[in-house]
């Protein structure tokens, strides 16, 4: 999927750098994503989510503030109301080049901003908010021992995140003076509010006050265990599942899922690469698209699971089904089928029944629990049934393949 870089000019006459995600075809939607304070359009978070919704069709924009990352302008001159502006400018920019979004996604304070720009970006459809504060004053807590100073001496250097920043009084009457709550109870647009219950920088309670000042439609969703930055890949991807799907009751329908053509054969997997990163891969099944990637030990990113464990669950998933086939046509008590894999290489010598001697061999651990009255018996034939499913059998089998090069 590509991702096309600009800048456009913010409210303060600056040129600040843009980012657009794009879909590997036509986008459903366009989103606005608005970065946590201080952070830049390329924190883990914003990129991460902006380039999963691009995998399910959600073209993202996002971009530096003022003073921030590859924008231009000193940050000191800063303040809430014109990163406020420069969302505004933002969505006009998107507007006249591609689309105005209808999606609006804020992290930590830009959460807070995208509140208070919504009202100015009319085709907004769905707005999202991820830890966000619900009052932006909430961000001076970072600084807390040197606002007297910042207060007595007009700017004052500080430290957040190991990073130097100047702060000025400006800031502060801004920031001080603008009524959050106000803007969440006239926002009249449907509402996502994502919160982590262990969040230590942005309370949980700050999620309870956005939600009730809200009015319907709104949702809220726990992302339990996540830190404030969402630092882990999975928290980020599943941020982005959540809104992706919450906002496809929102935004058009109409998008390269509902209207790409099939193939001849609409179970052809056919597997690209995104340039997204090392070894990042989009795979289309017939209408399924899924995302392959390697551990970030192997030189990944993380984004999706490995090509041996596409195998493993290709091989899991298998089993399962047979054996929920065979019990079904039984009249089996079982209830559910767990099945738990494990690819790893063993010297060849150390496999008793195995035909190859010398060098390393594959194996796959496969363990299966069974849940139900089942008796010792019907266990021990749904145990063969496993050996039977139609991955094993081409997995213990000569394969094949045929391999030829397409102009």
């Amino acid at each position: 999927m590509p991702t096309e870089r600009f800048q456009f000019t913010g409210e303060g006459g600056h040129q600040l750098s843009a980012a657009l995600e794009l879909p590997d075809g036509e986008a459903v939607a366009f989103a606005l994503f608005a970065h946590c304070f201080t952070c830049g359009k390329d924190a883990l978070a914003a990129k991460r989510i902006a380039v999963a919704l691009a995998a399910k069709g959600i073209a993202v924009l996002r971009f530096d503030f003022t003073g921030l990352g590859s924008s231009e302008g000193d940050f000191a001159n800063s303040t809430f109301s014109s990163n406020v502006a420069d969302l505004v400018r933002a969505a006009d920019h998107l507007r006249s080049v591609r689309k105005a979004p209808s999606v609006l996604i804020g992290h930590s304070l830009g959460g807070a901003a995208i509140l208070a720009a919504a009202g100015q970006i009319p085709e907004a459809r769905a707005v999202v908010t991820i830890a966000a504060p619900s009052d932006p004053a909430h961000v001076t807590g970072l600084f807390k021992e040197h606002i007297d100073k910042i207060r007595s001496q007009g700017e004052v250097e500080v430290s957040l995140a190991g990073r130097p920043f100047r702060i000025r009084r400006e800031f502060l009457d801004d920031i001080a003076e603008h009524e959050l709550m106000k803007d969440v109870t006239g926002l009249h647009k449907p509402l996502l509010v994502m919160h982590s219950p262990v969040d230590d920088t942005v309370g949980i309670d700050n999620a309870t006050k956005i939600f009730v000042a809200a009015k319907h439609p709104k949702s809220f969703v726990s992302l339990d265990h996540a830190d404030h930055l969402l630092t882990k890949p999975t928290d980020a991807l599943y941020a982005a599942d959540v809104i992706a799907a919450w906002a496809s009751r929102y935004i058009d329908a109409a998008g390269p899922e509902k209207t790409m053509d099939l193939p001849e054969d609409p179970r052809r997997v056919v597997v690209q690469e995104t340039r997204k990163s090392k070894f990042n891969q989009i795979i289309t099944v017939g209408l399924h698209r899924l995302v392959a990637d390697e551990p970030v030990a192997a030189g990944g990113a993380d984004a999706g699971p490995g090509p041996y464990d596409f195998l493993l669950a290709g091989l899991g998933a298998c089993t399962s089904m047979t054996m929920r086939l065979y019990a079904d046509r039984k009249s089996l008590p079982l209830e559910r089928v767990t099945v738990t894999l494990k690819h790893s290489k063993i010297y060849a010598k150390d496999c008793e029944e195995c035909e190859t001697r010398e060098g390393m061999l594959d194996q796959i651990e496969r363990d299966i629990t069974m849940d139900g009255a089942l008796d010792a018996e019907q266990r021990k034939k749904l145990m063969e049934i496993a050996d039977k499913c139609p991955v094993h059998r081409t997995l213990t089998s000569e394969i094949r393949i045929v391999t030829k090069a397409i102009d």
